[in-house]
């Protein structure tokens, strides 16, 4: 009989660059290893009260599906959330240009499905966060990337942007604030990108789930929003989700904004065919939308210090950074010519004083072959004493490794 085999797609998706050390990691815990973990973006501020109290007022006889496309009261919210954001550009959204997802990540998948066929491209910028390439890979897409760098700040340019549009390509996906580089684009980048895209009949897919953490910038600054820029109504969706926002990772409410009719309703189809987004979590998210602004005032303050002190620790020992703009994370070359082996035997070999240190490699973040061998993303998601404990076992890490 014949034997079953699996698809080359799934054989051949990415594993996960941010993930891929945790089974190493959790044995040097086994071990009794005291593991620090910059590797994944889990933020440790506390979720807003606003939103566990709704969790806890939550009292209903049925846990009952929700709509596809979810509850129109919390679309309704989110829509007056968008326009506070939106009213000094006099553009809007409703209730109906939203769609509530599983998590971010679903709003990805199915924005993804929804403007691309088998076969097509979307434009990244490299590294990028490594879910694009994985969904991609799910939905027989390629991917077509321009290389941004540490000695340019990882800067976008637009000219090599425009370069790497093949005929293939039918969307840019582009974060801002950016993981894993915490680049924020300025209005004027993303309306000469909304540009190309208008000249080359592209979508730009704009990740925004790091909107709010924007530093050096006057109190309540948040990263501009494709959404607000002229012209884009038919081009524009926006990624959004609150697990970074509100500090609730394991909520798994997401969204994506269009007021493309056409391009919503066929998200909608694929969210029917999944049935609904999670009850208990929209009323919860709900709840957070209610977060006063001085808790993003002093979460933005905790986050500028954390970057501080990790971007000035890590130039005191000789790794020389910018800090970032924006988003919690900082990608950083480090004097090695493998950080995944280095990495990997950092969590599996080595330890200060008991205590040892997880990253993420950041090849894995890059589409083209060879690039960010030596380079590694960090979050800054650790109160600011162990990221200076973060910085010492890197620094004897790196001199260990020397010798090997």
């Amino acid at each position: 009989m014949p034997t079953p085999t699996l698809s080359q797609r799934g054989l051949n998706s990415p594993p996960s660059p941010i993930r891929s050390l945790a089974a190493k990691a959790q044995g040097a815990v086994d071990r009794g290893v005291n593991v620090l973990f910059m590797n994944i973006g889990q933020p440790d501020i506390a979720t807003p009260r606003e939103m566990i109290d709704a969790y806890h007022a939550w009292d209903e006889q049925v846990l009952a599906y929700a709509p596809s496309d979810g509850y129109r009261e919390y679309r309704e919210q989110l829509a007056g959330y968008y326009n506070n954001l939106l009213r000094e550009s006099g553009n809007s959204v409703t209730a109906d240009d939203i769609m509530v997802t599983v998590g971010g990540s679903e709003a990805l998948l199915f924005t993804f499905a929804a403007v691309t066929d088998p076969g097509d491209s979307i434009l990244v910028i490299e590294p990028f966060y490594t879910n694009y390439a994985g969904y991609a890979n799910m939905l027989g897409l390629g991917v077509d990337a321009v290389t941004t760098t540490p000695e340019d700040g990882y800067d976008i340019d637009l000219a090599k942007v425009e370069a790497a549009i093949t005929p293939s390509t039918r969307a840019m996906v582009i974060p801002s604030p950016g993981n894993p580089t915490g680049v924020v684009l300025s209005e004027e980048q993303l309306d000469g990108l909304a540009e190309l895209c208008r000249t080359h009949g592209l979508f730009y897919i704009s990740d925004e789930v790091y909107r709010e953490f924007v530093y050096d910038m006057p109190e309540g600054t948040l990263a501009p929003s494709i959404l607000s820029r002229p012209g884009t109504e038919d081009l524009a969706i926006v990624i959004d989700s609150v697990s970074k926002r509100y500090s609730a990772c394991g909520a798994r409410i997401g969204c994506l904004v269009t007021r493309n009719t056409n391009l919503r309703q066929a998200a909608l189809h694929f969210g029917q065919a999944r049935l609904s987004p999670a009850t208990v979590d929209q009323y919860a998210a709900m709840g957070a939308l209610k977060t006063p602004h001085s808790y993003f005032k002093d979460v933005v303050e905790e986050y500028t210090a954390r970057r501080n002190v990790l971007v000035e620790g890590l130039n005191s020992i000789g790794i020389t950074c910018a800090k970032p703009k924006g988003a919690f994370y900082i990608a950083v070359a480090l004097p090695v010519e493998d950080a995944e082996a280095f990495s990997e035997w950092m969590v599996e070999e080595f330890t200060l004083d008991n205590d040892s240190l997880c990253v993420a490699p950041l090849n894995g973040f890059y589409h083209t072959p060879g690039l960010g061998r030596n380079e590694i993303r960090m979050a800054y998601v650790l109160e600011q004493d162990k990221l200076k404990r973060c910085v010492q076992i890197l620094e004897a890490a790196l001199e260990a490794w020397k010798k090997k």
